[in-house]
């Protein structure tokens, strides 16, 4: 085993300390090898002591290796430096190892504690949430309620409207029928004046004539119709769903009024502004008619009435784009279809037709025609157009 010895001393001024190190080395080659884990150098009282651990028990000759040449002393330094090279290799790495093996501990045990953080924050999360869905559903049952409660009062309120409508009707057919109650009088008696000149009243002038039957007035009762047609031909919930349709419509009025502040009270009413309109139109002013209906638009989207005038309004202006996308709206809220509504639904696919026909668009055209037909087709002014653009279509045009 190689070894090398240095030896210090140590010297004191008053200013300062300091160490100086003596030049003399001391190098030898032990007897055999030694623990070098196990042994020791202390340093103290200006010397250095060494504590040695043999590798293998057993007596030595002597502390050095004696009678040994220069050159195997040589290779014997050289080797022992290698050897504590590659040891000390061996510990820095074994060093770096545990370094390693420790970071990584730490890192684990880091994500472990940053695992149940989270773990903790999200089951704090989730009771939030469940919290959270809880009171949303307890708000969601209330509106619910409270949206059943209102729906159910709306129904009511549409329901006395189309009671009321139907009263209006009821009242305005009873005042069509003129009532015929002296008919039967009148004709009894004029029956019993042409007997009393029958030309066998002389031969019966002593004979007992039985007395006249009693007179009554029978009275019907009909069954009350607000549609014109009979009951055995109408179609009860489609009339129904078109009643309370309009009920509803009527009903509808804009909430922002906010840029019609200024308007008069009667300018705010959409019944007042279509008759407004109405006039307008008789009088050839039709952008004054348009705005008229404009107007009566924004405060009520429902009436199908002014659409549908608003149609021909464009039509006289040649926005035949406007009068067809009117048109088909007027068509829209024209539904269910019943007898009250056929002549607006005519109207409305004549004048949608009208728009076709004038952009061209002849087969487009000619399908409102027909279907204005197939609702009135007694209507010989439909008739005749259809068989205009019919001819129109094919190629040729209809002799005069």
């Amino acid at each position: 085993m190689f070894i090398q010895m240095a030896l210090a001393r140590l010297s004191s001024t008053p200013a300062a300390a300091a160490f100086h190190t003596v030049a003399i080395v001391s190098a030898a080659i032990l007897y055999a090898p030694i623990d070098d884990t196990n042994s020791t150098a202390k340093i103290g009282n200006g010397i250095i002591f060494f504590t040695l651990y043999k590798k293998e028990a057993a007596m030595w000759d002597s502390l050095t290796l004696a009678n040994a040449n220069k050159e195997k002393l040589q290779y014997l330094r050289e080797n022992a430096v290698l050897k504590a090279h590659e040891k000390a290799k061996k510990e820095t790495e074994a060093k770096k190892v545990t370094k390693q093996e420790h970071k990584k501990y730490a890192l684990e045990a880091t994500m472990k504690l940053e695992e149940a953080e989270r773990k903790r924050i999200e089951d704090l999360k989730e009771k939030e949430r469940q919290k959270v869905i809880k009171e949303l559903e307890l708000w969601k049952k209330q509106q619910d309620a409270a949206e059943k409660q209102k729906r159910v009062q709306k129904e009511g309120e549409l329901h006395q409207e189309v009671e009321q409508l139907k009263e209006k009707k009821k009242e305005k057919i009873n005042k069509t029928r003129v009532p015929n109650e002296g008919t039967s009088e009148t004709r009894i008696k004029a029956t019993k004046g042409r007997g009393s000149y029958s030309m066998f009243s002389e031969n019966l002038k002593e004979e007992q004539l039985p007395a006249p039957r009693s007179t009554a007035t029978i009275k019907i009762n009909f069954t009350s119709r607000v549609f014109p047609t009979a009951l055995r031909e109408s179609r009860v919930a489609e009339e129904e769903e078109w009643l309370r349709k309009q009920a509803e419509a009527r009903r509808t009025i804009s909430d922002d009024l906010s840029e019609l502040e200024d308007l008069k009270e009667e300018e705010k009413n959409p019944d007042w502004l279509k008759d407004k309109g109405n006039k307008m139109f008789a009088t050839g002013n039709y952008l004054a008619a348009v705005n008229a209906y404009n107007l009566a638009v924004r405060l009520n989207n429902k009436l199908p009435l002014l659409y549908l005038n608003r149609a021909a309004c464009h039509l006289k202006l040649r926005n035949l784009h406007k009068a067809i996308e009117d048109s088909s709206k007027a068509l829209e809220l024209l539904t269910p279809p019943v007898p009250d509504n056929e002549n607006a639904r005519v109207k409305a696919y004549v004048r949608r037709g009208t728009a076709f026909c004038q952009l061209e668009l002849y087969t487009e055209g000619l399908q409102d025609y027909e279907a204005a037909l197939k609702i009135d087709p007694k209507n010989k002014n439909i008739e005749k157009d259809a068989e205009k653009i019919r001819h129109l279509i094919q190629g040729t045009t209809q002799d005069s």
